[in-house]
């Protein structure tokens, strides 16, 4: 199962646990067909009628390809929204970002069928408080930003040339781990957060992650395991994404999947830049 919510909700994405008769009844008679026998009714009409078969975005299903477009498109959004973020960047944009993208992403995480319009709004949203951060910690660090997006692309580029060369999959066992220790991550830094608020760990920017071990600051392999952990998340994004365009799930779906890697996407970006702040503190 895959650790992203954004997928993990819905029972298109699941691999082993819809049946056709639950796809049915899920998207309606029309999407009732599985892939493979929309496949076989092309072919028939294409021998009765000489006629090319429909592809599957002629017939409304969800493709890889057109999951790739509105991903494109929610990152441009993210990225206009994030220059409006940096360019007037102040602790209320900020809130409202981070606030507001929370809201929105727990509404879109838990709806049932996707709405294109709650997606573009969180991919603005998220896009102020992504702008707005990275130009306190550009303020703090010059040149810190650029360093996290070459990171971040470098990550999402060799992620993706090793799952789609087969060398990179996930494992049930694997999966389990990934999620456990996310969920312990989260924990961290709730926990940490509250440290930090209340002053037990003193003047430490970092609170907790700001620690030494062996002369490595715990915030550095924390990051290291971390990344590793989003990079895992997108090879899920990516496997969940291509299930959705095999089981011809209605079209709207594909603004699902770029959801889904938004998310995975932002939160690797942030980690990473977090890394970089930490490192670079530490000098």
């Amino acid at each position: 199962m895959n650790s992203n919510p954004a997928f993990s909700r819905n029972a298109a994405f699941r691999p082993g646990q819809v049946s056709r008769s639950e796809l049915e009844a899920m998207y309606g008679p029309n999407a009732s067909k599985t892939p493979v026998a929309a496949k076989d009714d092309a072919a028939t009409l294409e021998q009765a009628y000489d006629m090319p078969a429909a592809t599957p975005g002629q017939t409304g299903r969800m493709t890889v390809e057109d999951t790739i477009i509105k991903t494109i498109l929610a990152f441009a959004v993210l990225i206009g929204g994030a220059y409006i973020g940096w360019t007037f960047a102040s602790f209320p944009v900020m809130i409202v970002g981070l606030v507001g993208g929370l809201v929105l992403g727990l509404v879109n995480t838990f709806k049932k069928v996707p709405s294109p319009g709650l997606i573009i709004a969180y991919a603005v949203l998220q896009g102020l408080f992504v702008g707005a951060i990275s130009m306190v910690f550009n303020s703090m660090w010059d040149g810190i930003v650029t360093q996290a997006v070459i990171g971040t692309l470098g990550v999402i580029g060799v992620t993706l040339f090793l799952f789609l060369s087969g060398r990179f999959r996930s494992s049930a066992r694997m999966t389990k781990v990934v999620t456990v220790a996310m969920v312990g991550y989260l924990v961290y830094q709730v926990v940490n957060m509250i440290l930090m608020a209340t002053g037990v760990t003193g003047d430490a920017q970092f609170g907790l992650s700001s620690a030494n071990i062996m002369g490595i600051p715990l915030g550095l392999i924390i990051g290291v395991v971390v990344v590793f952990l989003a990079a895992y998340s997108l090879v899920l994004d990516f496997e969940s994404i291509k299930l959705g365009a095999e089981r011809g799930v209605p079209a709207v779906y594909a603004w699902q999947g770029a959801f889904g890697i938004l998310v995975t996407v932002v939160w690797l970006y942030l980690e990473i830049l977090r890394m970089i702040a930490i490192f670079r503190g530490n000098d």
